[in-house]
């Protein structure tokens, strides 16, 4: 059942003892005065359906907790001895100076809870409502969108390591798999810890083991299938069992390719010369990804998403994603996070158009299109143009003309005009013999072929238009504060601290909720008269 707090202080209460020492404007102090307004009880009695049990702790309490702990970047234990010895804290949440702290596995059970509930971002939107009825956002016509990578909080693995791991996964909780790994398995001692002993600057021997390895995982779920199919096949497994199958399956794939003078059927397998789209990158956390942010700087784990009021710096919303995949790239979760300010913006701002402010990786196609439907205006730096040559022409060099013919014809440099088909396709094949552009052109032997996306009309629009000194004037003064949000968001907490995109998106809710309660007392956050207002 739900906890709730005793309605008299005690005698040794912090916030009556010492309260007057909190520093003003603080998040402790805040909260001392405040967390009950802020986090009714009212809030979390669907986490506790029943009235009968053992009554939990205050919601009003681990809800300030939790805030404070990803504000702090604390880890559970630490936020209990946090709790238990810091005065600060004791005084944010309503306990006395006697008062013991609490186990750390209870913040696990809210977590859990809140996570199963139908609205796990609850304290997200309790303060993102305290900013609806301040009106700070009453005519802020500007959104400004970015994303940083967030570091993973397991250790990465190599091709080698991850199979053994996933074999030793499948052996530990498919029902009778243990067994199908002492049987079938042979190329490795599966039971042994630590690197494998072999001499690693021998490419032979290097080989030889990712055989092995290959083999044995190809082994074991040709076993682990056959063993299931009078109950079912893998579709009768548990949740974690047939993640841990469908795990191996993948690793034993995503990394290897048959050895250089083999057909794929004799066993003999070597680390691929490619990396593998949406390369799984630790069997520990399936859901980390490989990122780039830059093309000589590589970082693993996630990617955290924002959208900023960039006049005040508040975090209207957030997305947390895996590192790279199409469903994560910058511009599809900027669409995701403005169609998600739209009903955010019942902080002031809804129904309004946006100056929508980004870097060039929002600078998509689709992006362009969605900001444009929904009535907006882009400030978005243009997609980045590439060419095939260095220094050679662009698609920009080439012009368009979407009414030429059924579907409009594309004109090269040097002046060819050619149809373009059904697919958006211009072929230019044999005109490019003896074209003195060519060699800027292409290189290959059939001629050039240009493909004009479905959006190109209005990309080459936005791309005139941002040459225009009055967008980049209102780019350069107001782009900076995403920076800074950004730069808020990642101070401490460079790494996330839990495994996968549930738990992870949760706690970076959160952590956007302390940061945003934050800044809205540095800008004059008060309650007066039944209202919170700005100073």
């Amino acid at each position: 059942m739900q906890g709730a707090s005793d309605g008299q202080r005690e005698l040794l209460d912090v916030e009556s003892l010492a309260g007057h020492l909190l520093p003003a404007g603080s998040v402790f102090s805040f909260l001392a005065e405040h967390r009950s307004r802020l986090f009714p009880p009212v809030m979390f009695e669907d986490l506790f359906p029943s009235g009968r049990g053992r009554p939990s702790l205050p919601p009003e309490l681990v809800a300030s907790v939790l805030v404070l702990q990803t504000l702090h970047g604390l880890s559970d234990r630490e936020a209990v001895e946090a709790v238990t010895f810091d005065l600060r804290w004791k005084a944010a949440v309503g306990l006395a100076v006697t008062d013991a702290g609490f186990h750390p596995t209870t913040l696990t059970y809210w977590r859990s809870r809140l996570a199963a509930s139908k609205a796990p971002d609850r304290i997200f939107d309790a303060v993102r409502d305290v900013v609806a009825a301040t009106g700070v956002l009453t005519g802020k016509t500007r959104r400004a969108l970015d994303s940083t990578v967030l570091d993973d909080a397991v250790a990465r693995q190599d091709t080698v390591t991850q199979l053994i791991a996933a074999v030793r996964r499948v052996g530990r909780v498919v029902p009778g798999a243990a067994g199908l790994v002492t049987t079938v398995c042979t190329g490795y001692d599966y039971t042994r810890t630590g690197k494998p002993g072999i001499a690693w600057d021998d490419e032979q021997a290097r080989e030889d083991l990712v055989s092995a390895l290959v083999n044995d995982a190809l082994a074991l779920l040709a076993a682990v299938t056959d063993s299931l199919e009078e109950h079912g096949g893998i579709e009768s497994l548990e949740p974690e069992a047939a993640q841990a199958v469908a795990l191996l399956a993948l690793v034993a794939g995503q990394d290897v390719e048959p050895a250089e003078d083999s057909d794929g059927t004799d066993g003999r397998w070597r680390i691929a010369r490619r990396t593998a789209p949406d390369r799984v990158i630790s069997t520990v956390d399936p859901e980390a990804r490989h990122a780039h942010k830059t093309q000589h700087r590589r970082q693993d784990g996630f990617k955290a998403h924002v959208v900023v009021e960039p006049d005040t710096g508040l975090i209207l919303g957030t997305e947390l994603t895996k590192a790279s995949g199409a469903d994560s790239s910058d511009a599809a979760v900027g669409q995701r996070l403005l169609g998600l300010a739209q009903s955010v913006d019942r902080t002031g701002a809804k129904g309004d158009r946006f100056e929508v402010l980004a870097d060039s990786a929002y600078g998509s196609g689709p992006m362009l299109a969605a900001v444009d439907a929904a009535g907006h205006t882009a400030v978005i730096k243009p997609w980045p143009l590439k060419s095939l040559i260095e220094n050679g022409f662009t698609i920009a060099d080439f012009t368009v003309d979407e009414t030429d013919g059924q579907y409009g014809s594309v004109t090269c440099p040097a002046g060819v005009v050619r149809a373009m088909t059904r697919t958006r396709a211009a072929n230019f094949k044999a005109v490019c013999t003896g074209c003195p552009l060519r060699a800027r052109c292409t290189t290959s032997p059939h001629g050039r072929k240009v493909n004009v996306g479905e959006h190109d009309a209005l990309q080459r629009t936005h791309r005139a238009r941002a040459a225009d000194p009055g967008f980049q004037a209102v780019y350069r003064q107001h782009r900076p504060m995403v920076e800074r949000s950004i730069a808020w968001l990642t101070r401490g907490n460079r790494r996330v601290p839990f495994r996968g995109i549930a738990k992870n998106n949760a706690w970076l809710h959160t952590r956007v909720a302390a940061l945003n309660l934050r800044r809205l007392l540095v800008l004059g956050l008060r309650h007066d008269a039944g209202h919170w207002v700005l100073a």
